[in-house]
């Protein structure tokens, strides 16, 4: 039943993913291209320009769809080890800006922030978790971070450092990578990485490999 469910959702985000893509493409039909000048200046053609331009646009729409499937499939499998299991909003007791932060997936005293890929190389990125992760605490909760993907450049990887060290330093966890994974599987029982790569090998067209 769960495995079923996780294919639903991963359905329906495919279908709105690929909608919002097509609309975007047909909208970039009518859209003025003069500043493609300087995309030559700099030495880039106009065909390669317009491809730059049209997957960035599609990419802004896929990292978006990635990271709120996989955030909605991991709490899928929270609530079905533990039924209780619950978004809710908490008030930023730090400042006025934002009012409230959401919590992803709340299990008893334990917050869990949800992540696909967290690759931001904003300071002020630091600042709004620190506010987020001391609000969580104040509440009476354990805040739990589990990003299931680490980024790849080293300005990226040093802020997730750096958030690590802040989740640890108020008696919270933070797990990434294979241990996100692993964390998943040890808590709730299923092995959503192998469920999800099972979807993506049906869909695959040529086998997922990436030529180096």
């Amino acid at each position: 039943m769960l495995i079923q469910d996780i294919k639903s959702v991963s359905e329906k985000y495919s279908k709105n993913l690929n909608l919002k893509i097509s609309e975007r493409v047909e909208e970039m039909k009518n859209d003025n291209f003069e500043h493609y000048l300087i995309y030559e200046v700099l030495g880039i053609d106009k065909v390669e320009g317009h491809n730059i331009d049209l997957y960035q646009n599609k990419g802004r729409f896929l990292y978006k769809y990635a990271g709120a499937f996989l955030e909605e499939v991991a709490f899928l499998c929270f609530n079905y080890k533990f039924p209780e299991a619950t978004k809710i909003r908490i008030p930023n007791d730090q400042g006025q800006r934002p009012k409230t932060f959401e919590i992803d997936c709340l299990i008893g005293n334990r917050a869990y922030e949800i992540k696909w890929r967290d690759a931001t190389i904003d300071g002020d990125h630091i600042t709004k978790e620190h506010t987020r992760v001391l609000s969580i605490k104040n509440q009476g909760y354990t805040p739990v971070r589990i990003m299931f993907y680490y980024p790849n450049r080293s300005q990226s990887i040093k802020i997730q450092k750096t958030l690590e060290t802040l989740y640890k330093g108020v008696g919270g966890e933070y797990y990434f990578g294979d241990s996100a994974w692993e964390y998943l599987l040890q808590t709730t029982g299923v092995d959503l990485h192998n469920i999800l790569k099972d979807i993506a090998s049906s869909k695959s067209k040529n086998g997922g490999e990436l030529n180096e």
